[in-house]
Protein backbone atom coordinates (compact mmCIF):
# COMPACT_ATOMS: atom_id res chain seq x y z
CA UNK A 1 0.00 0.00 0.00
CA UNK A 2 1.03 3.60 -0.63
CA UNK A 3 0.03 7.12 0.48
CA UNK A 4 -1.03 9.81 -1.97
CA UNK A 5 -0.43 13.53 -1.54
CA UNK A 6 -2.09 16.43 -3.34
CA UNK A 7 0.27 19.42 -3.33
CA UNK A 8 -1.71 22.44 -4.54
CA UNK A 9 0.99 25.09 -4.92
CA UNK A 10 1.21 28.68 -6.15
CA UNK A 11 2.39 27.83 -9.66
CA UNK A 12 1.33 24.19 -10.12
CA UNK A 13 -0.61 21.27 -8.69
CA UNK A 14 1.02 17.89 -8.13
CA UNK A 15 -0.03 14.45 -6.99
CA UNK A 16 2.82 12.44 -5.48
CA UNK A 17 2.67 8.84 -4.32
CA UNK A 18 4.99 7.76 -1.47
CA UNK A 19 5.96 4.40 0.01
CA UNK A 20 6.51 3.54 3.68
CA UNK A 21 10.15 4.72 3.59
CA UNK A 22 9.03 8.13 2.32
CA UNK A 23 10.35 7.48 -1.19
CA UNK A 24 8.60 9.05 -4.16
CA UNK A 25 7.00 6.34 -6.32
CA UNK A 26 5.28 8.53 -8.90
CA UNK A 27 4.35 12.13 -9.61
CA UNK A 28 1.94 14.01 -11.88
CA UNK A 29 2.30 17.80 -12.21
CA UNK A 30 0.55 20.60 -14.09
CA UNK A 31 1.03 24.38 -14.01
CA UNK A 32 -1.90 26.78 -13.90
CA UNK A 33 -2.20 30.34 -15.21
CA UNK A 34 -0.99 33.30 -13.15
CA UNK A 35 -3.49 36.12 -13.68
CA UNK A 36 -2.39 39.75 -13.14
CA UNK A 37 -5.43 42.01 -13.76
CA UNK A 38 -3.49 45.11 -12.63
CA UNK A 39 -0.34 46.06 -10.71
CA UNK A 40 -0.22 44.28 -7.34
CA UNK A 41 -3.18 41.99 -8.11
CA UNK A 42 -2.55 38.23 -8.43
CA UNK A 43 -5.30 35.70 -9.14
CA UNK A 44 -5.82 32.04 -10.03
CA UNK A 45 -8.79 30.35 -11.69
CA UNK A 46 -10.08 27.88 -9.04
CA UNK A 47 -11.92 25.74 -11.61
CA UNK A 48 -8.70 25.34 -13.62
CA UNK A 49 -6.93 24.23 -10.43
CA UNK A 50 -9.61 21.64 -9.62
CA UNK A 51 -9.47 20.35 -13.21
CA UNK A 52 -5.65 20.08 -12.98
CA UNK A 53 -5.91 18.31 -9.61
CA UNK A 54 -8.02 15.55 -11.14
CA UNK A 55 -5.66 15.26 -14.12
CA UNK A 56 -2.46 14.96 -12.06
CA UNK A 57 -4.01 12.28 -9.84
CA UNK A 58 -4.78 10.21 -12.96
CA UNK A 59 -1.29 10.90 -14.34
CA UNK A 60 0.57 9.76 -11.21
CA UNK A 61 -1.54 6.62 -10.76
CA UNK A 62 -1.17 5.76 -14.46
CA UNK A 63 2.64 6.21 -14.47
CA UNK A 64 3.02 3.82 -11.52
CA UNK A 65 0.39 1.43 -12.85
CA UNK A 66 -1.58 1.77 -9.59
CA UNK A 67 -5.27 2.09 -8.79
CA UNK A 68 -7.11 3.77 -5.92
CA UNK A 69 -7.10 0.38 -4.15
CA UNK A 70 -3.33 0.74 -3.71
CA UNK A 71 -3.71 3.93 -1.63
CA UNK A 72 -4.15 3.66 2.15
CA UNK A 73 -5.08 7.37 2.40
CA UNK A 74 -4.41 10.77 0.88
CA UNK A 75 -3.25 14.04 2.39
CA UNK A 76 -3.56 17.57 1.04
CA UNK A 77 -1.17 20.49 1.28
CA UNK A 78 -1.72 23.89 -0.25
CA UNK A 79 -0.53 27.40 -0.95
CA UNK A 80 -1.72 29.22 2.15
CA UNK A 81 -3.82 32.42 2.43
CA UNK A 82 -5.02 32.15 -1.19
CA UNK A 83 -8.72 32.89 -0.89
CA UNK A 84 -11.69 31.57 -2.83
CA UNK A 85 -15.43 31.98 -2.25
CA UNK A 86 -17.91 29.78 -4.10
CA UNK A 87 -21.60 28.88 -4.13
CA UNK A 88 -22.28 25.64 -2.29
CA UNK A 89 -25.36 24.82 -4.40
CA UNK A 90 -23.84 25.40 -7.84
CA UNK A 91 -20.15 24.94 -7.00
CA UNK A 92 -19.36 28.06 -9.06
CA UNK A 93 -16.76 30.49 -7.66
CA UNK A 94 -17.97 34.09 -7.32
CA UNK A 95 -14.58 35.42 -8.39
CA UNK A 96 -11.06 34.16 -9.12
CA UNK A 97 -8.99 32.97 -6.16
CA UNK A 98 -7.08 35.94 -4.70
CA UNK A 99 -3.48 34.77 -4.24
CA UNK A 100 -1.44 35.26 -1.05
CA UNK A 101 0.94 37.66 -2.88
CA UNK A 102 -1.92 39.99 -3.90
CA UNK A 103 -1.76 43.51 -2.41
CA UNK A 104 -5.19 44.95 -3.33
CA UNK A 105 -6.25 45.21 0.34
CA UNK A 106 -3.45 47.68 1.13
CA UNK A 107 -5.94 50.49 1.83
CA UNK A 108 -7.87 48.26 4.25
CA UNK A 109 -4.63 47.51 6.13
CA UNK A 110 -3.93 51.26 6.43
CA UNK A 111 -7.49 51.94 7.59
CA UNK A 112 -7.43 49.20 10.26
CA UNK A 113 -3.99 50.33 11.45
CA UNK A 114 -5.38 53.77 12.29
CA UNK A 115 -7.49 52.17 15.04
CA UNK A 116 -5.15 49.97 17.05
CA UNK A 117 -1.94 49.80 15.00
CA UNK A 118 -0.30 47.01 13.03
CA UNK A 119 -0.59 44.57 15.98
CA UNK A 120 -4.33 45.08 16.42
CA UNK A 121 -5.20 41.37 16.03
CA UNK A 122 -1.77 39.99 16.91
CA UNK A 123 -2.41 38.89 20.49
CA UNK A 124 -5.17 36.54 19.38
CA UNK A 125 -3.94 35.49 15.93
CA UNK A 126 -0.15 35.84 16.15
CA UNK A 127 -0.24 37.91 12.95
CA UNK A 128 0.35 41.60 12.17
CA UNK A 129 -2.00 43.49 9.86
CA UNK A 130 -0.76 42.80 6.31
CA UNK A 131 -2.09 42.26 2.78
CA UNK A 132 -0.91 38.64 3.11
CA UNK A 133 -3.66 36.88 5.12
CA UNK A 134 -7.08 35.60 3.99
CA UNK A 135 -9.38 37.63 6.26
CA UNK A 136 -9.04 40.94 4.43
CA UNK A 137 -9.26 39.18 1.07
CA UNK A 138 -12.68 37.80 2.13
CA UNK A 139 -13.71 41.32 3.21
CA UNK A 140 -12.65 42.69 -0.19
CA UNK A 141 -14.72 40.04 -2.01
CA UNK A 142 -17.78 40.75 0.16
CA UNK A 143 -17.49 44.46 -0.62
CA UNK A 144 -16.72 44.20 -4.32
CA UNK A 145 -18.58 41.21 -5.78
CA UNK A 146 -22.22 41.92 -6.52
CA UNK A 147 -24.71 39.76 -4.60
CA UNK A 148 -22.00 38.00 -2.62
CA UNK A 149 -22.73 39.54 0.79
CA UNK A 150 -26.40 38.58 0.54
CA UNK A 151 -25.52 34.97 -0.39
CA UNK A 152 -22.95 34.85 2.43
CA UNK A 153 -25.52 36.02 5.01
CA UNK A 154 -27.86 33.23 3.83
CA UNK A 155 -25.15 30.57 4.05
CA UNK A 156 -25.03 30.04 0.27
CA UNK A 157 -21.57 31.48 -0.31
CA UNK A 158 -18.73 29.61 1.39
CA UNK A 159 -15.06 30.48 1.85
CA UNK A 160 -11.96 28.37 1.81
CA UNK A 161 -8.25 28.46 1.22
CA UNK A 162 -7.24 26.02 -1.53
CA UNK A 163 -7.18 23.03 0.86
CA UNK A 164 -10.86 23.60 1.69
CA UNK A 165 -11.82 24.09 -1.96
CA UNK A 166 -10.04 20.89 -3.05
CA UNK A 167 -11.39 18.77 -0.13
CA UNK A 168 -14.94 20.04 -0.79
CA UNK A 169 -14.73 18.98 -4.45
CA UNK A 170 -12.89 15.74 -3.63
CA UNK A 171 -15.55 14.59 -1.13
CA UNK A 172 -18.60 15.25 -3.29
CA UNK A 173 -18.78 18.97 -4.05
CA UNK A 174 -22.41 20.09 -4.45
CA UNK A 175 -23.45 16.58 -3.37
CA UNK A 176 -22.46 16.72 0.30
CA UNK A 177 -18.83 17.84 -0.05
CA UNK A 178 -17.09 18.46 3.29
CA UNK A 179 -16.56 22.15 4.11
CA UNK A 180 -13.54 21.87 6.42
CA UNK A 181 -10.01 23.13 7.02
CA UNK A 182 -7.24 22.29 9.47
CA UNK A 183 -5.74 24.34 12.29
CA UNK A 184 -2.63 25.33 10.27
CA UNK A 185 -4.61 26.81 7.40
CA UNK A 186 -7.13 28.40 9.77
CA UNK A 187 -4.25 30.09 11.59
CA UNK A 188 -3.34 31.91 8.33
CA UNK A 189 -6.70 33.61 7.88
CA UNK A 190 -6.14 36.07 10.78
CA UNK A 191 -9.60 35.01 11.95
CA UNK A 192 -8.70 32.14 14.35
CA UNK A 193 -7.74 32.48 18.01
CA UNK A 194 -4.44 30.58 18.46
CA UNK A 195 -5.28 29.44 21.97
CA UNK A 196 -8.88 28.28 21.50
CA UNK A 197 -8.37 27.09 17.88
CA UNK A 198 -11.79 28.59 17.06
CA UNK A 199 -12.96 31.43 14.80
CA UNK A 200 -12.90 34.69 16.75
CA UNK A 201 -16.30 36.40 16.87
CA UNK A 202 -14.81 39.83 17.63
CA UNK A 203 -12.50 39.86 14.60
CA UNK A 204 -15.28 38.52 12.33
CA UNK A 205 -17.52 41.37 13.51
CA UNK A 206 -14.79 44.00 12.95
CA UNK A 207 -14.20 42.77 9.40
CA UNK A 208 -17.89 42.14 8.65
CA UNK A 209 -17.44 38.45 7.78
CA UNK A 210 -20.40 36.10 8.46
CA UNK A 211 -19.40 33.01 10.46
CA UNK A 212 -21.63 30.89 8.16
CA UNK A 213 -19.07 31.30 5.35
CA UNK A 214 -16.23 29.67 7.24
CA UNK A 215 -15.24 25.98 7.22
CA UNK A 216 -15.22 23.74 10.32
CA UNK A 217 -11.73 23.59 11.89
CA UNK A 218 -10.20 20.11 12.32
CA UNK A 219 -6.82 18.69 13.32
CA UNK A 220 -4.14 18.20 10.63
CA UNK A 221 -4.26 14.40 10.87
CA UNK A 222 -7.57 12.54 11.11
CA UNK A 223 -9.94 10.78 8.73
CA UNK A 224 -12.20 13.60 7.50
CA UNK A 225 -14.15 11.43 5.09
CA UNK A 226 -13.87 9.42 1.88
CA UNK A 227 -13.02 10.75 -1.55
CA UNK A 228 -15.45 10.38 -4.45
CA UNK A 229 -14.80 10.59 -8.19
CA UNK A 230 -11.19 10.18 -9.27
CA UNK A 231 -10.06 8.85 -5.86
CA UNK A 232 -13.32 7.10 -4.93
CA UNK A 233 -13.18 5.25 -1.61
CA UNK A 234 -9.78 6.54 -0.47
CA UNK A 235 -9.77 8.11 3.04
CA UNK A 236 -8.98 11.84 3.04
CA UNK A 237 -6.93 12.01 6.22
CA UNK A 238 -4.34 14.81 6.24
CA UNK A 239 -4.45 18.58 5.69
CA UNK A 240 -1.59 21.05 6.26
CA UNK A 241 -0.64 24.44 4.86
CA UNK A 242 2.43 24.02 2.66
CA UNK A 243 5.04 25.42 5.04
CA UNK A 244 3.75 23.48 8.03
CA UNK A 245 3.69 20.38 5.81
CA UNK A 246 7.38 20.93 5.02
CA UNK A 247 8.12 21.19 8.77
CA UNK A 248 6.41 17.80 9.26
CA UNK A 249 8.13 16.37 6.17
CA UNK A 250 11.49 17.44 7.65
CA UNK A 251 10.42 15.69 10.91
CA UNK A 252 11.05 18.86 12.97
CA UNK A 253 9.03 17.55 15.92
CA UNK A 254 11.26 18.94 18.71
CA UNK A 255 11.09 22.53 19.98
CA UNK A 256 13.98 24.47 18.42
CA UNK A 257 14.13 22.45 15.18
CA UNK A 258 13.81 24.67 12.10
CA UNK A 259 13.50 24.32 8.34
CA UNK A 260 13.60 26.75 5.43
CA UNK A 261 11.67 26.11 2.22
CA UNK A 262 12.86 27.79 -0.97
CA UNK A 263 9.92 28.05 -3.35
CA UNK A 264 8.03 30.95 -4.93
CA UNK A 265 8.64 32.65 -1.60
CA UNK A 266 10.91 31.58 1.23
CA UNK A 267 9.53 30.31 4.51
CA UNK A 268 11.40 29.46 7.66
CA UNK A 269 9.55 27.75 10.50
CA UNK A 270 10.83 26.83 13.94
CA UNK A 271 8.89 24.41 16.12
CA UNK A 272 8.30 26.07 19.53
CA UNK A 273 6.48 23.07 21.06
CA UNK A 274 3.11 23.41 22.75
CA UNK A 275 3.81 27.00 23.77
CA UNK A 276 2.61 30.12 21.95
CA UNK A 277 5.62 32.43 21.46
CA UNK A 278 4.62 36.02 20.72
CA UNK A 279 7.24 37.61 18.43
CA UNK A 280 9.05 40.83 19.27
CA UNK A 281 11.17 40.78 16.11
CA UNK A 282 8.75 40.79 13.21
CA UNK A 283 7.97 37.07 12.94
CA UNK A 284 4.59 35.35 12.84
CA UNK A 285 3.30 33.05 15.56
CA UNK A 286 1.44 30.25 13.86
CA UNK A 287 0.17 26.69 14.34
CA UNK A 288 2.79 24.08 13.36
CA UNK A 289 0.50 21.02 13.35
CA UNK A 290 -2.00 19.07 15.40
CA UNK A 291 -2.05 15.28 15.08
CA UNK A 292 -5.50 13.93 16.01
CA UNK A 293 -6.23 14.36 19.72
CA UNK A 294 -2.60 15.20 20.59
CA UNK A 295 -1.84 18.72 21.86
CA UNK A 296 -1.37 21.39 19.20
CA UNK A 297 2.22 22.43 18.36
CA UNK A 298 3.09 26.02 17.51
CA UNK A 299 5.83 27.60 15.42
CA UNK A 300 7.54 30.90 14.77
CA UNK A 301 7.60 31.73 11.08
CA UNK A 302 9.55 34.14 8.94
CA UNK A 303 7.88 34.68 5.57
CA UNK A 304 9.76 36.09 2.60
CA UNK A 305 7.39 36.93 -0.27
CA UNK A 306 9.77 36.65 -3.21
CA UNK A 307 12.50 34.01 -3.64
CA UNK A 308 12.08 31.68 -6.64
CA UNK A 309 9.60 34.23 -8.03
CA UNK A 310 12.54 36.61 -8.56
CA UNK A 311 14.20 34.03 -10.82
CA UNK A 312 10.90 33.68 -12.73
CA UNK A 313 10.78 37.47 -13.08
CA UNK A 314 14.30 37.53 -14.59
CA UNK A 315 13.13 34.80 -16.98
CA UNK A 316 9.65 36.04 -17.93
CA UNK A 317 9.80 39.84 -17.52
CA UNK A 318 13.43 40.65 -18.36
CA UNK A 319 14.24 37.63 -20.54
CA UNK A 320 17.86 37.42 -19.34
CA UNK A 321 17.53 33.65 -18.88
CA UNK A 322 15.54 31.13 -20.93
CA UNK A 323 14.71 28.68 -18.13
CA UNK A 324 14.95 28.99 -14.35
CA UNK A 325 17.87 26.56 -14.06
CA UNK A 326 19.99 28.91 -16.26
CA UNK A 327 20.28 31.35 -13.34
CA UNK A 328 23.14 29.42 -11.73
CA UNK A 329 25.16 29.16 -14.96
CA UNK A 330 24.76 32.91 -15.52
CA UNK A 331 25.61 33.77 -11.89
CA UNK A 332 28.81 31.70 -12.14
CA UNK A 333 30.10 33.83 -15.05
CA UNK A 334 31.15 36.42 -12.42
CA UNK A 335 33.18 36.23 -9.20
CA UNK A 336 30.75 38.22 -7.04
CA UNK A 337 27.77 40.60 -7.27
CA UNK A 338 29.91 43.50 -8.55
CA UNK A 339 28.42 45.77 -5.88
CA UNK A 340 24.88 45.18 -7.14
CA UNK A 341 21.95 44.25 -4.83
CA UNK A 342 18.40 43.26 -5.79
CA UNK A 343 15.70 43.77 -3.15
CA UNK A 344 12.60 41.95 -4.48
CA UNK A 345 9.92 43.87 -2.58
CA UNK A 346 7.42 43.31 -5.42
CA UNK A 347 4.49 43.04 -3.01
CA UNK A 348 6.01 44.90 -0.07
CA UNK A 349 8.38 43.34 2.43
CA UNK A 350 7.28 40.55 4.76
CA UNK A 351 9.35 39.35 7.75
CA UNK A 352 10.97 40.90 9.64
CA UNK A 353 9.97 44.36 8.28
CA UNK A 354 6.25 44.10 7.36
CA UNK A 355 6.33 47.14 5.10
CA UNK A 356 3.46 47.07 2.63
CA UNK A 357 4.71 50.33 1.07
CA UNK A 358 8.13 48.91 0.04
CA UNK A 359 8.77 48.13 -3.64
CA UNK A 360 11.58 46.35 -5.46
CA UNK A 361 14.91 48.08 -6.10
CA UNK A 362 18.18 47.26 -7.82
CA UNK A 363 20.89 49.22 -6.00
CA UNK A 364 24.61 49.79 -6.51
CA UNK A 365 24.50 49.88 -10.31
CA UNK A 366 27.66 51.00 -12.17
CA UNK A 367 28.83 50.62 -15.78
CA UNK A 368 30.75 47.54 -14.59
CA UNK A 369 27.60 45.59 -13.66
CA UNK A 370 26.36 43.06 -16.23
CA UNK A 371 23.59 40.47 -16.34
CA UNK A 372 25.82 37.93 -14.56
CA UNK A 373 26.08 40.27 -11.57
CA UNK A 374 22.30 40.79 -11.58
CA UNK A 375 21.75 37.01 -11.68
CA UNK A 376 24.13 36.53 -8.75
CA UNK A 377 22.51 39.40 -6.81
CA UNK A 378 19.09 37.81 -7.38
CA UNK A 379 20.27 34.52 -5.85
CA UNK A 380 21.99 36.33 -2.98
CA UNK A 381 18.75 38.21 -2.20
CA UNK A 382 17.15 34.92 -1.13
CA UNK A 383 20.08 34.11 1.19
CA UNK A 384 20.16 37.61 2.71
CA UNK A 385 16.41 37.56 3.39
CA UNK A 386 16.77 34.14 5.02
CA UNK A 387 19.58 35.45 7.24
CA UNK A 388 17.42 38.36 8.44
CA UNK A 389 14.63 35.93 9.35
CA UNK A 390 17.02 33.54 11.11
CA UNK A 391 18.47 36.35 13.24
CA UNK A 392 14.97 37.42 14.28
CA UNK A 393 14.05 33.83 15.12
CA UNK A 394 17.08 33.29 17.32
CA UNK A 395 16.31 36.50 19.25
CA UNK A 396 12.61 35.64 19.66
CA UNK A 397 13.03 32.04 20.80
CA UNK A 398 16.33 32.66 22.56
CA UNK A 399 17.68 29.55 20.82
CA UNK A 400 20.79 29.39 18.65
CA UNK A 401 20.23 27.23 15.60
CA UNK A 402 23.05 24.71 15.07
CA UNK A 403 22.12 23.82 11.48
CA UNK A 404 19.48 24.79 8.93
CA UNK A 405 17.37 22.10 7.23
CA UNK A 406 16.46 23.19 3.70
CA UNK A 407 14.04 22.01 1.03
CA UNK A 408 12.09 23.25 -1.98
CA UNK A 409 12.88 23.78 -5.64
CA UNK A 410 15.84 26.15 -5.21
CA UNK A 411 17.99 23.75 -3.15
CA UNK A 412 19.29 22.21 -6.40
CA UNK A 413 21.18 25.50 -6.85
CA UNK A 414 24.57 24.74 -5.28
CA UNK A 415 25.82 28.33 -5.63
CA UNK A 416 22.85 29.60 -3.62
CA UNK A 417 23.18 26.90 -0.95
CA UNK A 418 26.89 27.59 -0.43
CA UNK A 419 26.23 31.33 -0.18
CA UNK A 420 23.41 30.57 2.27
CA UNK A 421 25.78 28.60 4.52
CA UNK A 422 28.31 31.46 4.32
CA UNK A 423 25.65 33.96 5.39
CA UNK A 424 24.01 32.02 8.24
CA UNK A 425 27.38 30.66 9.46
CA UNK A 426 25.98 27.21 10.28
CA UNK A 427 25.81 24.04 8.13
CA UNK A 428 22.96 23.98 5.59
CA UNK A 429 21.54 20.45 5.42
CA UNK A 430 19.50 19.09 2.52
CA UNK A 431 17.53 15.86 3.08
CA UNK A 432 17.55 12.94 0.65
CA UNK A 433 13.85 13.59 -0.10
CA UNK A 434 13.47 17.28 -1.02
CA UNK A 435 9.72 17.01 -1.73
CA UNK A 436 9.10 17.60 1.97
CA UNK A 437 5.87 19.59 1.50
CA UNK A 438 4.03 16.74 -0.23
CA UNK A 439 5.73 14.26 2.11
CA UNK A 440 4.48 16.12 5.21
CA UNK A 441 0.87 15.89 3.99
CA UNK A 442 1.41 12.18 3.27
CA UNK A 443 2.82 11.71 6.79
CA UNK A 444 -0.24 13.40 8.36
CA UNK A 445 -2.60 11.17 6.37
CA UNK A 446 -0.57 8.02 7.04
CA UNK A 447 -0.50 8.65 10.80
CA UNK A 448 -4.29 9.03 10.82
CA UNK A 449 -4.87 5.59 9.29
CA UNK A 450 -2.04 3.75 11.09
CA UNK A 451 0.14 3.42 7.97
CA UNK A 452 2.89 4.91 10.16
CA UNK A 453 2.76 4.24 13.89
CA UNK A 454 3.95 7.54 15.36
CA UNK A 455 6.26 10.52 14.66
CA UNK A 456 9.31 8.43 15.71
CA UNK A 457 8.45 6.06 12.87
CA UNK A 458 8.73 9.02 10.45
CA UNK A 459 12.13 10.11 11.78
CA UNK A 460 13.59 6.79 10.57
CA UNK A 461 12.89 7.99 7.01
CA UNK A 462 14.89 11.21 7.27
CA UNK A 463 18.32 11.05 5.62
CA UNK A 464 20.89 13.66 4.57
CA UNK A 465 21.71 14.10 0.88
CA UNK A 466 24.15 17.01 1.14
CA UNK A 467 25.60 19.46 3.68
CA UNK A 468 27.11 22.85 2.83
CA UNK A 469 29.52 24.28 5.42
CA UNK A 470 30.30 27.98 5.78
CA UNK A 471 33.69 28.99 4.34
CA UNK A 472 33.56 32.73 3.65
CA UNK A 473 35.94 35.19 5.30
CA UNK A 474 34.16 37.02 8.15
CA UNK A 475 35.04 40.55 6.96
CA UNK A 476 33.71 39.81 3.49
CA UNK A 477 30.45 38.46 4.93
CA UNK A 478 30.03 41.51 7.19
CA UNK A 479 30.61 43.86 4.25
CA UNK A 480 28.12 42.10 1.97
CA UNK A 481 25.45 42.07 4.67
CA UNK A 482 26.05 45.77 5.46
CA UNK A 483 25.34 46.76 1.84
CA UNK A 484 22.34 44.44 1.63
CA UNK A 485 20.73 46.20 4.61
CA UNK A 486 21.53 49.55 3.02
CA UNK A 487 19.77 48.43 -0.18
CA UNK A 488 16.73 47.24 1.82
CA UNK A 489 16.38 50.71 3.36
CA UNK A 490 16.15 52.14 -0.17
CA UNK A 491 13.02 50.08 -0.87
CA UNK A 492 10.99 51.51 2.05
CA UNK A 493 8.11 53.93 1.57
CA UNK A 494 8.06 53.83 -2.24
CA UNK A 495 4.30 53.35 -2.56
CA UNK A 496 2.39 56.44 -1.38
Amino acid sequence: MFIGSIDQGTTSTRFIIFDKQGNQISVGQKEHAQIYPQAGWVEHNPDEIWQNTQEVIGLALGKANLSTHDLAAIGITNQRETTVVWNKTTGIPYYNAIVWQDTRVGNMVAELEKHGGIDRFREKTGLPLATYFSGLKIKWLLENVEGLREDAEHGEAIFGNMDTFVIWHLTGGTDGGLHITDVTNASRTQLMDLKTLAWDAGILETLGIPLKMLPAIHSSSEVYGEARGVLAGVPVAGDLGDQQAALVGQTCFQAGEAKNTYGTGCFMLMNTGTKVFPSNYGLLTTVAYKFGDEPVHYALEGSVAIAGALVQWLRDNLGIIKKSSDIETLAKTVEDNGGCYVVPAFSGLYAPYWKADARGVIAGLTRFVNKGHIARAALEATAFQTLEVLEAMEKDANIEISSLRVDGGMVVNKTLMQFQADMVEVPVVCPAMIETTALGAAYAAGLAVGYWKDPDDLKQNWGVAKTWNPKMDKDKRTNLYHYWRKAVQRSFGWEE
